[in-house]
């Protein structure tokens, strides 16, 4: 009976690390309803990259098959970038910046939507991302907070309503640097499209009534918790007075969104500068992070010259708030503001902006 041929040090090694993930690969099997990515329960993190490599050929082949009859959403006019009328925003600047710190809760007995570090089982009390998360609300907000301050900057928070309830300390330091609040839901361990319609309905009404009797103003904005939708979800908003969302971001300018009652507007929130993607699906560090935010800005602020443009800043407390990554925030916003022709507003102001343009 032959023996099989032993493999050497050198060729032993490289078999383990072409089956070990890359530290990308294990960063990208993170999940976060922030981020949109979900961990299916009991698949690893390898098991999830060598699916996605192994699905690969499969996803081209359907992309090749014609569909027929795709649907569209049917909720705006189809319009190209280049066929639009140049604008200016208020004072002739032609790039709106808005900064949105997403300001959450979670269910400590509840996996749902929390997990950012790798819980496959969904087990709760789920402490390490819990605890993760509330960084942010105890200490990387106000290292946020203290970055805009300086700046003199407003925020526009995307607030889950039971902040109000469980931190109402932090909503009166939010109120008194004058942020706009928009709604995002009553906490993120709950996703819109998760709820039928008339729980969709009641969510929706009783998180921005909740934070109308914290602030004393309805929010006009809403972000979804983990920017999910029902194909109910924009007339409920409209019906409700809100009138800009951020879900949807296929454009680098605000557009009308098609309701049955009202007027609704999308602003670009910027999925792209997500901190959540860059730090911990994309593994970024601070100076990566920098150089994505000056990099997306750069590019608008020159093709603004010509149209206007949105450039939205999605931050969490817990990952944007953390020691290592406040400075590079920081040195973003000051490069930033060095230019003359950059608006910083908040979402309403530039949604109320873009309708009175284009009235």
């Amino acid at each position: 009976m032959k023996r099989k041929p032993s493999l050497s040090r050198e060729q032993d090694a490289s078999n383990r690390s072409h089956d070990r993930p890359s530290r990308r690969e294990v960063l990208g099997g993170l999940s976060a309803v922030g981020a949109g990515l979900i961990l299916a329960p009991g698949v690893s993190i390898a098991q999830t990259a060598d699916q996605r490599r192994s699905g690969a050929a499969d996803n081209v082949a359907r992309a090749q098959t014609p569909i027929k009859n795709v649907r569209r959403p049917e909720r705006y006019d189809d319009s190209l970038i280049f066929e639009r009328k140049p604008f200016t925003w208020p004072g002739g600047k032609t790039l709106a910046v808005w900064i949105i710190p997403n300001v959450e809760a979670w269910s400590y007995d509840s996996a749902v939507g929390v997990t950012t570090s790798p819980n496959p089982g969904e087990v709760v009390p789920d402490v390490i991302n819990y605890a993760w998360r509330e960084y942010g609300m105890r200490v990387g907000l106000w290292r946020i907070a203290g970055v805009l301050d300086s700046a003199g900057l407003r925020a526009t928070v995307a607030l889950n309503s039971s902040v109000c309830e469980v931190f109402p300390k932090a909503i009166e330091e939010m109120k008194k640097r004058h942020w706009e609040f928009m709604g995002h839901g009553i906490t993120n361990s709950q996703l819109l499209s998760s709820l039928s319609s008339d729980d969709e309905r009641n969510v929706i009404h009783a998180a921005l009534s909740t934070i109308e009797r914290a602030v004393g103003e309805r929010p006009k904005g809403w972000l979804g918790p983990g920017l999910a939708e029902t194909f109910n979800t924009l007339d409920v908003l409209a019906e409700e007075g809100v009138r800009y969302v951020g879900d949807w971001n296929n454009d680098d300018q605000p557009y009308a969104m098609k309701v049955k009652k009202g007027k609704l507007f999308s602003v670009p929130y910027c999925m792209e500068l997500n901190d959540i993607s860059l730090f911990a699906r994309h593994g970024y560090t601070g100076d990566e992070y920098f150089k994505a935010v000056t990099d997306q800005f750069e590019t608008l602020y020159a093709e603004s010259h010509k149209l206007a443009r949105v450039m939205g800043i999605p931050l969490h407390p817990f990952l944007t708030g953390q020691p290592l990554h406040i400075k590079y925030f920081q040195q973003a916003i000051a490069h930033i503001q060095k230019q003359d022709r950059v608006w910083f507003a908040t979402g309403n102001e530039i949604a109320e902006a873009y309708e009175h343009l284009h009235s």
